[in-house]
């Protein structure tokens, strides 16, 4: 297997999964294609430590003790947490699947899975998020709290921000005007704005552009 480069630092995965054997199986996983890895049996410590940390992505079992996966994935939109998340079950049907990914999931997968499918989308998730972080929105100036917004949000804010409509940026994107809606909604809430015109203040930032030459 191919090693990912650390993102950032020494990129890690962290693993929720009550299941040791399932976690043992996923920390090798992961180590051998690169990655730093942290485990969780429960909910709780995950939060606390998510809390504190920035890691690369996170594989979230949904049947968890005490506190499920989808409680778990609802804290994490509060806390505004950008990594990817990766949830999987071993009991699942069409409408959890469904709410994880609205309730901010990356992808879903079906226990049991194949290590190289697990591998091939983690690989994914983290350079999405490498380029969600790294690489700036077209039109749009390096404003403060861009690293937050996932990839999806920043796609959103690009359309919004160069006049497309809800109904138009659902249309290009193959989402509903009101996913748009609600990808609108957390964009200002993580960037701080009061309404429409703030969060353009905020993005369009004179850096958006190359400055003018005056005239000689």
């Amino acid at each position: 297997m191919g090693q990912i480069h650390p993102f950032p630092g020494d990129a890690q995965v962290f693993i929720v999964d009550d299941d040791k054997s399932v976690s043992d199986a996923l920390t090798l996983l992961f180590r051998l294609e690169g990655f730093a890895t942290q485990g969780f049996s429960e909910g709780l410590s995950f939060l606390e430590a998510a809390r504190r940390e920035s890691p690369a992505c996170v594989i979230l079992d949904l049947q968890l003790p005490g506190y499920s996966g989808l409680d778990i994935l609802k804290d994490l939109m509060a806390l505004h947490f950008a990594a990817p998340v990766i949830v999987m079950s071993g009991h699942s049907d069409v409408p959890t699947a469904v709410a994880a990914m609205r309730q901010g999931a990356f992808d879903f997968l079906e226990k049991p899975f194949a290590a190289n499918v697990m591998a091939e989308r983690v690989r994914e998730a983290v350079i999405a998020y490498r380029r969600a972080v790294d690489e700036p929105i077209p039109g749009l100036g390096n404003f403060s709290g861009r690293h937050l917004l996932t990839s999806r949000e920043r796609e959103v804010l690009g359309l919004v921000a160069s006049g497309a409509s809800n109904k138009e940026a659902g249309r290009r994107l193959g989402i509903s005007p009101r996913t748009i809606e609600v990808h609108r909604a957390r964009i200002m809430t993580k960037l701080g704005a009061r309404n429409a015109a703030d969060l353009m203040r905020i993005v369009l930032s004179k850096e958006a552009y190359p400055p003018r030459r005056l005239a000689t």
